[in-house]
């Protein structure tokens, strides 16, 4: 009589993050974590550029001429992120880091802090998390992500792989804007005088060429080893060229200068943790002017989240047949508490990073990666020299592998129907070129209602994307309207 099957014992970390369910393993969803950290690891830097400065840098400068620090900027970025990480890994168990998105915090440092005070505006980031927070819990933000058509979310999934692949282009000094100087119409080009004339491009190209060689050859961990490796090459680069940052001189590195450090760091300053007034702008500009800024917040957030929780979760193979997403409220409830949480510590919104992909490219599939990269992030406060070892230049390459990848998300799009062709076409193209996920799918959205009643078939567009569509006009509208009613 043969013995009987035992199923195997699965660890405590197993069973709670559902690892082996899911198809991965724990060394899987380590280098996950630790690969989404170095492709999100830039925002500690380049968010600080963006919101923080010094005195008498007038982008940076609030309605009263004051500036929030670098440093403790720097510091409330990766407080903010590690948190947010640790927190969506453990509750919602998906490997979508967190932290201050791009999109607003570029909308506060030009639209929003030039008419108020940074606590004021990040009061407003406040009320934006606390609103989409609201819309997620009582459903509606679930109810409008069921409402999209398949065609659609998948052309989110493939518009943020060309979007992510965009921004490590232009990270990496492959892609430039060309001065209007120039004198001519060609708005970008490529390297500088269309060729790749800086080492540090150098180095991106031959990243871009390992890791795409490493993943043909089904190399275990190939996007970190890939970066690794592509570090060393800048270390070594940087050693033998002696490069500066490239907003001195555009062949050098793009932001972090690769060299080893002379120092780990220090102790954290976050003394801008808490320094928020909440109804502070309405009392200054006004609450039609002030509400005005918050539904600019609100639509932008509550799209980029929803866009890209689209396109990775497709991309990691946890959305069912039917297009829905496990637990999508939760996630979506967790994510928007992320500009309550930035808001906060004034470090801007917190949101979900499309380059997240690049760790679900590396296997991982649960919260336990998430968590690996808030851990890293915590770290990265009193270790700031240490992760600035690796350039932009050497992380942007696993951008592009990772947007090349997420093209797949395409192939199930009939083709030869042209009603479906244009708003794909134009929600994967329009993230890239405007460079914000939700004008993408506001595009997407519109264009569907346009093609749909084209078609005579308006009935059979949800009435949710119907409403969404007009929001977006509005949207898209906005400086006619404002001009319009004197705001």
């Amino acid at each position: 009589m043969s013995a009987p099957t035992t199923e195997p014992q699965l660890g405590p970390i197993d069973r709670y993050f559902r690892i082996s369910e899911r198809g991965s393993t724990v060394p899987r969803e380590l280098r996950g974590g630790l690969v989404t950290f170095f492709t999100m690891a830039y925002i500690v830097v380049l968010n600080p550029i963006i919101i923080g400065g010094v005195v008498g840098n007038s982008k940076n400068v609030d309605v009263l001429g004051n500036v929030l620090p670098t440093a403790q900027v720097a510091a409330v970025t990766a407080l903010a992120a590690g948190l947010m990480c640790i927190v969506f890994g453990a509750i919602v168990n998906y490997p979508f880091g967190i932290a201050a998105g791009l999109g607003v915090n570029s909308l506060l440092a030009v639209s929003i802090a030039p008419q108020v005070t940074w606590p004021e505006a990040m009061g407003l980031v406040v009320i934006d998390g606390i609103i989409i927070v609201l819309l997620g819990v009582t459903g509606f933000r679930t109810a409008v992500f069921r409402a999209i058509p398949a065609e659609l979310k998948a052309a989110i999934a493939a518009g943020i792989g060309c979007f992510i692949a965009f921004i490590g282009f232009v990270d990496a000094g492959f892609v430039r804007r060309i001065p209007d100087a120039a004198g001519t119409t060609v708005p970008v080009g490529l390297g500088i005088g269309n060729s790749v004339a800086a080492w540090p491009t150098a180095v991106f190209v031959f990243g871009v060429l390992l890791i795409g060689v490493l993943v043909v050859r089904k190399v275990p961990g190939a996007i970190l080893l890939g970066i690794v490796i592509t570090t060393i090459v800048a270390l070594i680069v940087q050693k033998v060229a002696g490069l500066g940052p490239s907003f001195k001189d555009p062949h050098g590195w793009s932001l972090n200068i690769p060299e080893l450090p002379s120092s780990l760091g220090g102790l954290p300053d976050l003394s801008l943790v808490g320094e928020v007034d909440v109804f502070g702008a309405f009392t200054r500009i006004g609450v039609l002017a002030a509400s005005v800024l918050v539904f600019a917040l609100v639509l932008s957030n509550f799209f980029d989240a929803m866009g890209t929780i689209t396109g990775l979760t497709k991309e990691a193979d946890l959305m069912r047949e039917d297009g829905t997403v496990p637990n999508i409220g939760k996630a979506l409830a967790v994510e928007g508490a992320g500009a309550i949480v930035g808001g906060g510590a004034s470090a801007s919104s917190n949101t979900v990073f499309v380059e997240s992909a690049s760790g679900i490219a590396e296997g991982a599939r649960t919260g336990l990666a998430n968590i690996v990269t808030g851990v890293l992030f915590l770290a990265a406060m009193f270790f700031t020299p240490l992760y600035e070892v690796v350039p932009s230049e050497a992380a942007a390459p696993a951008l592009v592998i990772v947007g090349a990848m997420m093209l797949g998300q395409l192939k199930d799009i009939d083709w030869t129907k042209f009603y479906v062709v244009l708003p794909v076409f134009l929600t994967v193209v329009s993230m890239p070129f405007t460079y914000s996920i939700a004008n993408g799918i506001g595009i997407g959205f519109i264009t569907w209602v346009v093609m749909a009643v084209a078609r005579g078939k308006a009935k059979e567009v949800h009435p949710l994307l119907w409403i969404v569509s007009g929001l977006f006009l509005l949207y898209f509208a906005k400086e006619p309207i404002e001009v319009l009613f004197g705001i």
